[in-house]
């Protein structure tokens, strides 16, 4: 489990038998969510996440959209 970067106790990760689109997985706490980073940084599902902490982790994701995306490339080609 490739971990792209850890910011304010969310973790950004890719699992190693990935798919496109190109997408980023986050856990914080017991919740986990997932990212499409192809369009921008679109919510595709969660699970156990507040509002509160899915708005701050699609901000995050966003912010880091260009190292996300470089770091699938680099692990999927």
């Amino acid at each position: 489990m490739p971990i792209v970067f850890e910011k304010d106790g969310f973790r950004f990760f890719f699992y190693s038998n990935e798919h496109r689109p190109i997408h980023v997985h986050v856990r914080h706490g017991d919740g986990e969510a997932v990212f499409e980073m192809e369009a921008g940084a679109d919510l595709r599902e969660s699970q156990n996440m507040k509002v509160s902490e899915l708005s701050k982790a699609q901000r995050l994701a966003r912010a880091h959209r260009a190292v996300i995306v470089e770091k699938w490339y680099e692990h999927h080609g």
